[in-house]
């Protein structure tokens, strides 16, 4: 057994034994959810702001803080710890390459390149938009890259920026779900995916499987962008688990606690408060108690009030209001509310990188069933982006091929 297969299950069996502390939806809550627990409730409605802040921003500071409620709440922090940053090789980069690039993103090219290994291969650019990786690829490993890409207009930007760099970037016009993508995947190649989302992430874990591809390396990125209702695991080991993912499960990982401003911190409180306050009316008229959910909303609306926001959900979901509503009774329960759903997020923090590391697992085990060697790791830090997370595999007997 390899030591991802035994992480997995140490993984599995602290998300499983704990999952009335994460899988739950709670802006679909009318309370806690842990109203058995007072004393842990009345603990989190004891918290203020700033205490909510600085423990969202800490791990180590939330960990500590859980720990007399979350028996397994260390443990937990600790594996997910064991993926260690991945050691990079500094390459030169000619000046120009980053032309169009936004920073950050330049920052997470350079990065990923600077992990895998050189292993002589052509390279394979997956999901490649304008091929920004390709470039990198191409001028610091001296070898071909092909850039598949299903928005055209990307493939001839991409194109035409490669030929200003006189870089061998040959863009392929398609499908990444299509069979005619499969041409584009060889055996003797190194297939690179930097942040393709969900299946499609899985759909070239699954092709260079089956063309016996030479190596792959991957960074996974919003899992819940899958086509099934539900999260199919891809190894045996995952299969056995007793877990079931929704999409909003999936959704966990990239809920990453970030710093803003007070303006947009107080937008996102008047419309989350505005939505919930509506939710519980619209509960009591209908006589049900089943959330509905309201489409996106123009934020000018926010300013005109809660009434008129009510008003404009009500048309669109085909809610009757009656004349008598005491609009600010609604609207003082849907702050309250609002303060109850960010105390039940902040607890499913501390669930985020672990279920992250289970679902990495999940593709480095199918990998290694496939008869890859695999590697899994950080490949820069969070604040270049909080989606770090690398696998990289190679096959066993590529050597013979």
């Amino acid at each position: 057994m390899s030591n991802y297969v035994e992480l997995f299950h140490r993984l599995d069996a602290l998300l499983v034994k704990n999952r009335h502390f994460w899988q739950f939806m709670p802006f679909a809550e009318r309370g806690f959810v842990w109203h058995q627990n007072l004393p842990f409730c009345q603990w989190l409605m004891a918290l203020d702001d700033n205490q909510l802040q600085l423990l969202g921003d800490d791990i180590h500071a939330l960990t500590a803080a859980l720990m007399p409620w979350i028996e397994d709440a260390e443990v937990l922090t600790q594996l997910a710890t064991e993926i260690q940053p991945l050691a990079r090789t500094k390459t030169f980069i000619p000046q120009g390459f980053d032309s169009g690039i936004p920073g950050r993103k330049w920052q997470q090219i350079i990065a990923f390149n600077e992990v895998l290994p050189a292993l002589g291969l052509p390279w394979l650019e997956w999901c490649a938009g304008k091929g920004y990786l390709g470039r990198v690829l191409a001028i610091s490993h001296q070898q071909p890259v092909t850039s598949l890409e299903w928005q055209q207009q990307l493939c001839i930007d991409g194109e035409q920026a490669a030929k200003q760099l006189q870089l061998n970037i040959n863009f392929v016009h398609a499908d990444a779900f299509s069979a005619d993508s499969d041409e584009a995947i060889v055996t003797n190649q190194h297939a690179v995916a930097l942040h393709a989302c969900g299946d499609l992430h899985v759909s070239l874990l699954e092709r260079v499987v089956a063309k016996k591809g030479a190596a792959v390396s991957i960074s996974p990125c919003c899992y819940h962008l899958i086509r099934q209702s539900h999260y199919q695991p891809m190894s045996a080991v995952a299969k056995t688990s007793t877990l079931v993912l929704s999409k909003h499960d999936l959704r966990l990982p990239l809920q990453e606690t970030v710093t803003a401003g007070n303006r947009v911190k107080q937008l996102r409180f008047v419309e989350v408060s505005f939505r919930l306050g509506f939710d519980l009316l619209q509960r009591e008229l209908s006589q049900t108690d089943i959330y509905l959910s309201v489409p996106n909303v123009q934020k000018a609306l926010l300013t005109q009030g809660f009434k008129a926001f009510c008003q404009w959900a009500a048309a669109r979901r085909g809610v009757q209001l009656p004349e008598n509503i005491d609009f600010d009774e609604w609207q003082r329960q849907g702050e309250n509310r609002f303060r109850i759903t960010e105390r039940m997020e902040l607890v499913r923090q501390l669930f985020r990188r672990p279920l992250e590391i289970w679902l990495a697992l999940d593709r480095a085990c199918f990998l290694e069933e496939q008869g890859y060697d695999v590697m899994i790791g950080s490949f820069c830090d969070k604040p270049i982006t909080p989606r770090n997370l690398l696998i990289h595999a190679e096959r066993r007997d590529r050597m013979h091929l």
